[in-house]
């Protein structure tokens, strides 16, 4: 898929445009409102803290990001867990510090779109503090059945972290 420099900036307006407006949505699961605050929009913009993601993966997601609330409206069952402890850059009297929290990973899986779009939404809970969307993740590749030729889709899975 070639994107081109005009295609990404109108996409990424948009959704950054739609994004904002957001800021919470209820989830069912849950039974709570789940924020939309800035670390789910710079985490579908850059893998890592100050390391942008390829410009391919950055327009998919943000392709996809106005299925987020739906899904996340919808969802009643969760269908992946992680909780790991980890690194966090939390701001602590006034300075940046990475301090090790324990952070819980939720993924919930839907088919959108009649039917044409499935995507995996992952909500991040750090410890002791509110849940919020982390991520929006398409299908990544296809995978040919060496017995009968067909491609199935793979859903990317691995350090939900990440993704």
């Amino acid at each position: 898929m070639d994107i081109n420099t005009e295609q990404f900036r109108k996409i990424k307006e948009e959704a950054e445009r739609f994004y904002k407006e957001i800021s919470e949505i209820y989830c069912p699961y849950f039974q709570e409102t789940i924020s939309f605050n800035a670390k789910g929009l710079d985490h579908i913009k850059f893998s890592e803290w100050n390391k942008a993601r390829p410009i391919k993966q950055q327009y998919m997601r943000l392709r996809l990001l106005k299925l987020a609330p739906q899904v996340i409206k919808k969802s009643h069952t969760l269908q992946e867990f992680h909780e790991t402890k980890r690194f966090e850059r939390q701001k602590i009297n006034s300075r940046w510090e990475k301090r090790t929290v324990m952070v819980r990973y939720y993924g919930f899986i839907a088919i959108t779109d009649n039917l044409r779009t499935k995507v995996k939404i992952i909500i991040k809970e750090i410890e002791r503090g509110k849940r919020f969307f982390w991520s929006i993740i398409p299908f990544w590749k296809a995978k040919k059945n060496e017995f009968n030729n067909q491609y199935k889709k793979i859903l990317h899975n691995g350090d939900l972290e990440t993704q």
